[in-house]
């Protein structure tokens, strides 16, 4: 049986690629190169015809080593909470008021981005303190 090594996650959203650029902020995240024969990213959508203009776009960890996100458009609008969300790990190994401070740091950067703060889950008997976000089009995910 072969082990699959490399995935993507996938996002459905209204505006792929303003969704793709903040995530490429909170991620420290870079967009690729445009395909070969085109200048820019514009210049490639300008190619596609309309009904394709807009409709993707991707972003990477520039190490390699986390997954490729992409973006697509889709024409509904999000309606319920997400099945499945991202956990931005800040606070890794950090306990207590450190660990509160961290994620109320990376908080504080991420909200003049467009993301909105929800609620923070204070550390109880099993879990540690996390801060459950919204990213610029509503999908849910943790400062975790």
């Amino acid at each position: 049986m072969t082990s699959i090594k490399q995935f993507q996650v996938t996002f459905d959203c209204a505006d792929p690629e303003r969704l793709a650029r903040f995530w490429c902020e909170v991620l420290g995240y870079v967009v690729p190169e445009p395909p070969e024969g085109f200048g820019s990213w514009e210049e490639y959508d300008r190619a596609l015809p309309p009904v394709q203009q807009g409709a993707g776009f991707a972003c990477g960890d520039p190490s390699g080593v986390g997954p490729r996100l992409f973006f697509q458009r889709v024409p509904e609008g999000k309606a319920v909470k997400n099945r499945v969300h991202l956990d931005v790990r800040v606070g890794t190994g950090l306990k207590g008021a450190e660990r509160l401070a961290a994620l109320e740091a990376e908080c504080a950067r991420l909200v003049p981005l467009g993301a909105t703060r929800v609620r923070l889950l204070v550390a109880d008997d099993h879990n540690e303190s996390c801060m459950v976000m919204q990213d610029i089009e509503g999908n849910e995910f943790c400062l975790d």
